[in-house]
């Protein structure tokens, strides 16, 4: 009888070719390279329509993983995850950004949150990809409003049971804050958003392109439009600086939301 896998990851990816490949060497522990052979747990790689390799790179990790690639009907990330949740097995589920490492035992710290009752969901701490006391001044403030205000965003990691994903939803299909929206959903439920004491390393790419102040000051102003109903497309438009991305697509550089 096949076993089910306790956890399913699902990760969005679109146009991730250069990123791949960087973390594609024999020893590389970066991205998918991260993982090793393991019967709790199941990967999703969930493609947007890439125009690249990012598919047939994503396979080759499938020989020694627990891997699968699928393509989403619709682009856009919320979407991308959401049919992943439609696909996995897993009693829980945590959606990852492809450039973001996980804490060597994730497994346990999830399994320690998701067991617990009194906790609806969780994310991982947050650790900045870059140098610099600023940055360690950042993921503090990051970590008190994960804690005191229950809003981790999507690059921490967020894990949740499977039944109350799907009771609540899922993603709204937006351009951007769709990860921010689903945390103000959570806020209404009974439960707290467990933050795990593990860190979850994400990439650096936006702060190294725009510099922190300048990426702060944007990524504060979309949460500020937002709460006053400014339209996500024109959201989407002030924090990649370009024309709206409708379909929730990553920028030029392979960053995203």
């Amino acid at each position: 009888m096949a076993v089910h896998p306790q956890l399913s990851i699902i990760i969005p990816v679109f146009n991730e070719a250069k990123i791949l490949q960087k973390s594609s060497g024999d020893n590389s522990k970066e991205y998918l390279g991260q993982f090793i052979q393991n019967q709790r747990i199941e990967i999703l790689i969930i493609d947007g329509g890439s125009g690249d390799h990012t598919v047939e790179l994503c396979h080759n990790y499938a020989d020694h993983l627990p891997l699968q690639v699928f393509s989403s009907p619709q682009p856009g990330r919320a979407n991308q995850m959401n049919y992943g949740a439609s696909l996995a097995r897993g009693e829980w589920l945590l959606f990852l950004h492809l450039d973001s490492i996980l804490p060597r035992d994730f497994f346990a710290q999830i399994a320690q949150i998701l067991t617990n009752s009194h906790y609806i969901a969780g994310a991982f701490r947050l650790a900045i990809d870059l140098p610099g006391i600023p940055y360690r001044w950042l993921e503090k403030l990051i970590l008190w409003r994960s804690i005191y205000a229950q809003r981790p965003y999507g690059d921490q990691g967020l894990f949740i049971r499977q039944r109350d994903f799907h009771r609540l939803g899922g993603f709204a299909d937006l351009p951007i804050m769709e990860d921010y929206q689903f945390m103000q959903k959570l806020g209404k439920q009974q439960g707290k958003v467990a933050i795990a004491e593990g860190k979850v390393i994400t990439s650096g790419r936006r702060w190294q392109k725009l510099g922190l102040v300048r990426t702060t000051v944007i990524n504060q102003a979309v949460v500020a439009g937002y709460h006053l109903g400014v339209s996500p497309h024109t959201l989407a438009h002030w924090y990649r600086g370009a024309k709206p991305n409708r379909g929730n697509r990553p920028n030029s550089d392979g960053t995203s939301c």
